[in-house]
């Protein structure tokens, strides 16, 4: 059964900001060094996608966002580890932020980049998912927030 278990997909949750043609990221610590991300983490229990989104991009980089539509479902395998994870993207706009609230240990700062900042610096995404939301996002893929069921 221990075998079974490390093969279950996490559930991640993300968010792509944009504002003024610029997207919202974070630099943060990892195993292989700093690297670029949405704002992103885990789904927590008893919580919506959704509502598991907002609260990743609060801890993460101090903004307070409204989001407005799933980008896609995404399910990737990193090559070096044998992990699964299921990431729910979504898209929305800020609201306020809040500069004076720590951000998330091994959060280093919270960027603002183009897309073309962005894939210029593909060597420090921390997962092909980086570029893929936001591609994704730019071509215009939008679904409900209800697109997928939350069953209580």
């Amino acid at each position: 059964m221990r075998e079974q278990e490390t093969l279950r997909p996490a559930v991640t949750v993300a968010s792509v900001i944009e504002r003024e043609g610029r997207f919202l990221l974070v630099r943060e610590e990892t195993r292989n060094g700093p690297r670029l991300n949405q704002p992103a983490g885990h789904l927590e229990p008893g919580e919506t996608l959704p509502a598991g989104a907002v609260r990743e991009t609060l801890e993460e980089t101090g903004w307070h966002v409204k989001l407005a539509s799933l980008v896609g479902i995404y399910r990737w395998s990193p090559a070096d580890n044998g992990a699964t994870f299921i990431r729910f993207a979504y898209c929305g706009e800020t609201l306020r932020h809040d500069a004076l609230r720590p951000l998330d240990t091994g959060i280093l700062e919270a960027v603002w980049l183009s897309a073309e900042e962005i894939a210029a610096r593909r060597a420090e995404h921390r997962s092909p998912l980086v570029m893929r939301c936001i591609d994704d996002y730019r071509a215009g893929r939008r679904w409900p927030l209800n697109f997928v069921g939350e069953i209580a």
